[in-house]
Order: C-alpha cells, then sequence, then structure tokens
C-alpha cells in the first residue's frame, strides 16, 4: 500500500477524506505494481483496460439494474425552471424515462424516496486539471509519479463527491487516468482530456528548471516526458505533438496563446504562436473533427486566436469591449472563471499573486460584456496546485450569482457545459447526452436537500445537502 506518510499526508485531507475509502485504498495497489514508465506512458492505458476481466464479464451477464428516484421535483437545465412530482427511472447508465404521472415503479427496480428534494443533472467544469489541481508544484516539478498520483487518485474522488460527474481537463498527463476511472479502478468524473498543454519556448506551460537550458536538440524537459506541456518552436514540431495528443485519445487541443498567471516567467502580456502558427494547429485539430481552445487573457493574444479559427477561448480577463463584441459575432465559445480575491487564487506567489490582482480587476468587466453581447459562456474553476484550494471549486461556482441567477448559474454548469463539450464530434469519448435529465440522457443525477434555484449557496457544501450523487447510473452516495 503506497503511504503519504508526514510529508505529504495533508495532500490527502487525512481529516475524513476519501482516502479513508476502500475503493481508493484497492486503486493504490493496482497503481503501485505499475511501473513508472508504465503509468506514463501510453501502455498504461492498454494495462488499465484489461484488469478487470471478471467484472467485466459479470457485468456482461447481470441482468439491467434499474433505479427509481421518486418524490422528487426536478430542474429543467435547457427551461431554467424546477418542475413539482417528478420521477425518473434509470435504466444501467442511462435515464429510461422521466415523467411526473406517479406511475407505479417497475418490477424489480430500486426505489429512492427523494422526500422532495430536487434532482439536478451532475456539475460539469469545463476547466480543471485533474492532475494539477491538488499537487504543489514544486512536487509536480519533482516529477515523482507516486505521489502524484496518489493525490490526484484522492482528489479524483473529492472532486466527484463535491457533485462533478464530468471535467474537461484542460492539461496534465491524464490519459491514463481517464482509463483507471472508466474501467472503474478509480471513482472519479468522466474526463474529457486535451493531454499535454501546447506551447512555445517561453509560453504558459513552459516550467523547465535552469538546469534544463539551453535546449540541446531534441531532448525533452522534465515537464514534457511526465506529459504536462509540448514546447514547440516550429510549425512542424506543433503539428506533430498535436496528432501525438490526438493519438493517445485528446478529445479537444489546449493551445498557450500567452503567458499565464501561475508561471512565473511568462508575463500576461506576451504572445507566443503566430497566426499562422495558430491556424495549422487549428487545421490539425479539424482534420481529427475535433477542436483547438486557446489561453489568452489579453486582448492581442485573443484577437490573433479569433483570426486563426480557434472555437473556444480559456479566460479573456483582460479583453475590451470591442474584442468582446468580435467573440460574440463569430459565435466562438468564451470558458472562463469568476476569480473574485486571493481566496480563488490562494495557491499564487510571487509574480503569481501581482497578475491574480489584474485578472480580479478583470473579471466583473468580462462578466458585463458576455452578457451585453450574449457571448456562448462556460464555466470551469481552473483550479491549480493546491489541496486547501480544491474544495473551493464549488464555491467557484456559486460566483456566478454576481452576474446571473441561479438558475442561469446551474443551466450553465450543466446544459450549456455540455453544449461546449459536444464540440469535441468526432472524439467524444463520452457519446450521449450530459447535461440533462431527459430520456436517454447518460444517468448523472445529484438529489439536492433543497432548491438551488431559491439558494444556489447550497451547492457550497455538497457532503451536507447532496443526498444522492450518481454518475453513468452507479450510487456513489446515497444517504436516503
Amino acid at each position: 500500500m503506497l503511504r503519504l506518510g508526514e510529508k505529504y499526508g495533508h495532500l490527502a485531507h487525512r481529516a475524513g477524506c476519501g482516502c479513508h475509502n476502500p475503493e481508493l485504498h484497492a486503486a493504490s495497489r493496482r497503481l503501485e505494481t505499475l511501473s513508472r514508465r508504465g503509468l506514463l506512458g501510453g501502455a498504461a492505458a492498454a494495462a488499465l483496460s484489461g484488469m478487470l476481466p471478471g467484472q467485466a464479464s459479470a457485468q456482461t451477464a447481470a441482468p439491467p439494474t434499474r433505479i427509481l428516484f421518486r418524490e422528487a421535483r426536478l430542474f429543467d437545465s435547457v427551461a431554467g425552471t424546477v418542475r413539482q412530482g417528478a420521477q425518473v427511472l434509470v435504466e444501467n447508465n442511462r435515464i429510461a424515462s422521466v415523467d411526473f404521472s406517479n406511475a407505479p415503479a417497475p418490477a424489480g427496480a430500486t426505489v429512492i424516496a427523494c422526500r422532495n428534494g430536487v434532482l439536478i443533472p451532475g456539475l460539469i467544469d469545463a476547466h480543471w486539471h485533474t492532475i494539477f489541481a491538488a499537487v504543489p508544484l514544486p512536487i509536480l516539478l519533482n516529477g515523482d509519479p507516486g505521489i502524484i498520483y496518489a493525490t490526484s487518485t484522492a482528489e479524483a474522488n473529492r472532486t466527484l463527491l463535491r457533485g462533478f460527474t464530468t471535467v474537461r481537463d484542460l492539461g496534465g498527463p491524464v490519459f491514463s487516468f481517464k482509463q483507471a476511472i472508466d474501467a472503474g479502478l478509480i471513482p472519479g468524473p468522466r474526463i474529457y482530456p486535451s493531454g499535454a498543454m501546447i506551447t512555445t519556448s517561453g509560453g504558459h506551460g513552459d516550467l523547465r528548471l535552469q538546469t534544463e537550458f539551453p535546449r540541446d536538440g531534441g531532448r525533452l524537459s522534465k515537464g514534457e516526458l511526465f506529459g504536462g506541456a509540448a514546447i514547440v518552436d516550429s510549425v512542424g514540431d506543433l503539428q506533430m505533438r498535436i496528432r501525438e495528443q490526438l493519438l493517445q485519445g485528446a478529445s479537444q487541443i489546449k493551445l498557450m496563446g500567452g503567458g499565464g498567471v501561475s508561471s512565473p516567467r511568462s508575463p500576461l502580456d506576451i504572445l507566443t504562436f503566430s497566426e499562422d502558427e495558430l491556424r495549422a494547429a487549428v487545421a490539425v485539430a479539424q482534420d481529427w473533427n475535433t477542436y483547438a481552445t486557446i489561453h489568452a487573457y489579453t486582448t492581442r493574444a485573443v484577437r490573433r486566436a479569433l483570426a486563426a479559427g480557434v472555437s473556444s477561448i480559456e479566460h479573456a480577463h483582460l479583453i475590451d469591449e470591442a474584442t468582446a463584441r468580435m467573440i460574440a459575432e463569430k459565435g466562438v465559445w468564451l470558458s472562463t472563471q469568476p476569480f473574485l480575491t486571493m481566496a480563488d487564487a490562494a495557491s499564487q506567489t510571487g509574480p503569481g499573486t501581482e497578475r491574480a490582482q489584474q485578472i480580479f480587476v478583470g473579471t466583473p468587466q468580462l462578466y458585463g460584456f458576455a452578457r451585453k453581447f450574449g457571448i456562448k459562456t462556460a464555466w470551469g474553476s481552473d483550479v491549480l496546485f493546491s489541496p486547501e484550494l480544491t474544495p473551493r471549486q464549488n464555491i467557484m461556482l456559486t460566483h456566478l450569482s454576481n452576474w446571473y441567477s441561479n438558475a442561469e448559474a446551474l443551466q450553465m454548469a450543466t446544459a450549456r457545459n455540455a453544449e461546449l463539450l459536444g464540440l469535441s464530434n468526432m472524439r467524444n469519448p463520452y457519446p450521449g447526452k450530459l447535461g440533462v435529465l431527459a430520456e436517454g440522457a447518460l444517468a448523472d443525477i445529484l438529489v439536492v436537500a433543497g432548491n438551488p434555484v431559491e439558494d444556489i449557496k447550497l451547492l457550497e457544501d455538497p457532503h451536507r445537502n447532496f443526498a444522492v450523487i450518481m454518475k453513468d447510473g452507479r450510487l456513489h452516495k446515497n444517504t436516503l
């Protein structure tokens, strides 16, 4: 059994945390059997997908599982309303029916009486970093896969128990980790993976150590070997590294169009890729029937990305009004985060603190633009490098109530975010409807003890207020 010890024990939230979950202990034992290279490489995915043949056979032979939610109210994430007297039948991993007739339960169904709780779709975080969220940057740079993946395993379970059944992972070595979740080895949300962040030398994501300069031909840095980033300075290398992510199962491509908050040597004002390079990157993604999204804060970075044909902009907190109008006119998605104070970015130090302050100033203006011009807007939390910060994922969602109604905030974290995920087209790893409670949709369901349309703050305490958490038809929590 992998043990964190005193030095790293805080990373797993000892008190009442998911690391005492027997599923996680079993997962750690399985992960420990993998070699360092196997865990990080493509071979791990094949190994993980075949580790439970007996269980897979048993599932194939088992009769359909039926679970009926009764005595419930239902949040319609398309209309933004709550309907009374609902019951939802789940069969295997899909919603078989939604009705308001109080029809009798089908034979053999397990009935969950919801006590007038509100059913909402599983929450979706459109900007999450599965491997980077809970692990401090110094430990990531050290590159010890044992502690990194043990910490991320515990955090994946906590993410799910916060009600997030799906995340769009926008950078990190997550392919094998996704395979482990999909195979049932560890509990966690569905992952739409980007793989390595594609950047230039000096761009956000270039976290090379001083000992790794100057670049030695084609030798890769620690961060590149780990799968966190791909540093490219020619069109040929750019195309190759994008294709490598797609080959490993990327559902979309993450490009770094400028500097960032958490990369100390990459100022916010810089530009990285040229317009021609961005066009080449977008073309590769389109050739694979998916899309490219880009990290960009400033007016110059966003305008260059729009000219190159990207489908989604991440952040954009420092843009001007004319650029916001351009985003709306082109029908490009804005995937952004309601960063308000250092409480939302407590892991930042040094230059990161100063840059974060600039973002806080830009946040209200950006959401004002989004509302004024009707920009297609997605929500994400973008939590990084802090086990203390990850529990604020839900609070980052409720920050939306500064600009949106409670119903609109819920819609953004469910049906709207699901629309953005749909841009992955043929590379969608989970074909099926997400973000809605409707017949045929994937069965990701939360039962909230109370009405979040009336009180969005209920989402801030999932341990207390989420009575049921179901992902893919499987109950991960049920206190009813």
